[in-house]
C-alpha cells in the first residue's frame, strides 16, 4: 500500500525536505490505517493483560440492573 502514496515535497533554501503534501484521500487512508494499528494494539494489550471476561449480553444485563 506505501507503493500508492504519491508525495510531494517542501524543501527549504538548501535542498533538504521539511515538509510533504499528500492528497487528502492518502492523508485519509494513513490516518485510518494507523488508527487500526493502534485497535489491535490496545487489543492485544488486553487480551494479555489475561483478566476474567464477561460476554457482551451478560454486560448490557448488568448495565441494565444497574
Amino acid at each position: 500500500m506505501i507503493d500508492l502514496v504519491k508525495p510531494q515535497y517542501i524543501t527549504d533554501e538548501n535542498g533538504e525536505k521539511i515538509s510533504v503534501i499528500l492528497p487528502v484521500r492518502e492523508y485519509e487512508r494513513i490516518i485510518q490505517e494507523l488508527e487500526d494499528i493502534e485497535d489491535v494494539k490496545l487489543y492485544d494489550e488486553v487480551k494479555n493483560l489475561q483478566e476474567p471476561s464477561t460476554s457482551f449480553d451478560e454486560y448490557v444485563k448488568k448495565r441494565r440492573s444497574k
